[in-house]
């Protein structure tokens, strides 16, 4: 889920875009100044859109400053010129410049007309302004992207899928879970988080009424997040994971299954096993949307680092492929023996 924050285009900004249209402005550098968009700079065109991208980009950005650039391309379709929307924001800049941008990037691009912007580039080097930069960016973005570590496996999986036969003397149970029911409170406290009224929820399986109920629904920092698993039990939790990626400011909600080792008794530890999945659907069902499922062992595990990891995987271009072992060294010949 991406948010916008109300800041609004100026007056001498607005005029300034509908002045765009006549295709005379390379370019036009805007600012966020007392909670309104505003323009900084701005150049009519010289050159052709390479040369006038080479001679003015570089200079734009700043060390620690946000920033947003619209520069205008040669090319023409049925709404007029076409746009590149640069949003430079680098990683030295303060944390509150960098979610005050993203979140307002939405709200620029519909002020100029998000129809005329073709291509987009978050940068946060200067050598990713360079016109070598932005033709690498554009190279890169034509490429088809690499699948995940999960989508091959569930890639090869279908494939196995497809390649098997079935017949009447193969048995094959499968699992689906448990379901538990979820108290009135506990549903309520998922709709409260739905329409923002808590970033943290906390249930736990009464094994006994085999329903789910509500430990707290709160507002939490991240920093306190670990502190909330228990040690001593299993519990489910949800959290609204606040976070800038790729210059946009993103909430996404991330369910969690803690499980404290195998300090818990089997009974439980199977319970909270098998209920998870149909938890999961009773939430989506009730409208909260999950974004990532993690299964920890402790608290400790819930940083910064590792939760955006999780809702933003990395992907491995160079990972190398399955090996398959060695069977066992050659022994020589085998000896014939007769019989006796």
């Amino acid at each position: 889920m991406s948010h916008q924050t109300g800041i609004k285009a100026n007056e001498e900004l607005k005029k300034f875009f509908a002045k765009c249209k006549d295709g005379k402005i390379r370019y036009v550098k805007v600012s966020i100044l007392e909670e309104q968009l505003v323009k900084e700079s701005y150049k009519e065109i010289k050159h052709s859109w390479e040369k006038d991208f080479e001679k003015y980009m570089p200079q734009l950005v700043e060390e620690n400053q946000p920033c947003y650039i619209l520069f205008r391309l040669d090319g023409k379709d049925s709404s007029g010129y076409e746009w590149l929307f640069i949003s430079w924001c680098p990683d030295t800049a303060p944390v509150r410049q960098k979610m005050l941008y993203a979140s307002t990037k939405a709200t620029l691009k519909q002020e100029f007309g998000s129809a005329q912007i073709k291509e987009e580039l978050h940068a946060t080097m200067p050598s990713e302004v360079t016109l070598n930069g932005y033709l690498k960016h554009k190279k890169m973005s034509s490429e088809p992207a690499p699948l995940s570590m999960r989508e091959e496996e569930l890639q090869e999986l279908r494939k196995n899928e497809m390649n098997t036969e079935i017949n009447i003397d193969t048995k094959q149970q499968t699992l689906g879970g448990v379901v538990f029911p979820l108290v009135d409170v506990a549903k309520q406290a998922i709709s409260d988080m739905k329409d923002g009224t808590y970033n943290y929820i906390q249930l736990k399986i009464d094994i006994e009424s085999e329903t789910i109920h509500l430990v707290s629904a709160e507002n939490i920092a991240l920093e306190k997040l670990p502190s909330k698993v228990p040690t001593d039990g299993g519990r489910y939790h949800l959290f609204n994971f606040k976070h800038t990626h790729e210059g946009d400011y993103m909430e996404n909600i991330v369910f969690i299954y803690s499980m404290p080792g195998y300090s818990c008794p089997i009974k439980e530890r199977m319970l909270y096993s098998s209920c998870k999945n149909p938890l999961t659907d009773t939430i989506t069902i009730l409208g909260l949307e999950i974004a990532k499922k993690l299964e920890i062992d402790s608290g400790d595990e819930l940083t910064e680092k590792n939760l955006y990891d999780e809702v933003h995987p990395i992907t491995n271009l160079h990972r190398p492929k399955f090996a398959k072992p060695k069977g066992p060294a050659n022994r020589g010949p085998k000896r014939i023996t007769k019989n006796q």
